[in-house]
């Protein structure tokens, strides 16, 4: 039941290919955007599209693969967990980011 408490199951297109970083010599992180896609009608009947962005990193083995498989446009599923960050800049401003940390990705067709 522990696996419910903090899941996230995405399907979307990658914004961009992934962003790939490599802390010493063998710690890889792999950063790229999800775009998801709702619909629904409005007042009038007609069918609305509103997409949600989501940012997504991925560590380790599963970051290989994202660099080896993801390329922008591609339609993915993503398995993680939610995770908040702060960070305060140069100028002292904090900043906060929700990221999404993908433990599986699954590749689907071609990219688009």
């Amino acid at each position: 039941m522990t696996t419910l408490r903090n899941s996230v199951h995405l399907i979307g297109r990658l914004g961009n290919d992934p962003e790939m970083k490599t802390f010493g010599n063998d710690r890889s992180m792999a950063r790229f955007s999800l775009a998801t896609n709702d619909f629904y009608r409005d007042s009038e009947g007609k069918q609305v599209q509103e997409t949600q962005w989501h940012n997504v990193v991925a560590w380790g083995k599963t970051a290989d693969i994202a660099e080896k498989l993801l390329i922008k446009g591609r339609e993915t599923a993503i398995q993680g967990k939610l995770v908040n960050r702060s960070w305060e800049d140069k100028d002292g401003v904090k900043h906060y980011i929700t990221e999404v940390v993908a433990n599986e990705i699954v590749v689907f067709g071609k990219e688009s």
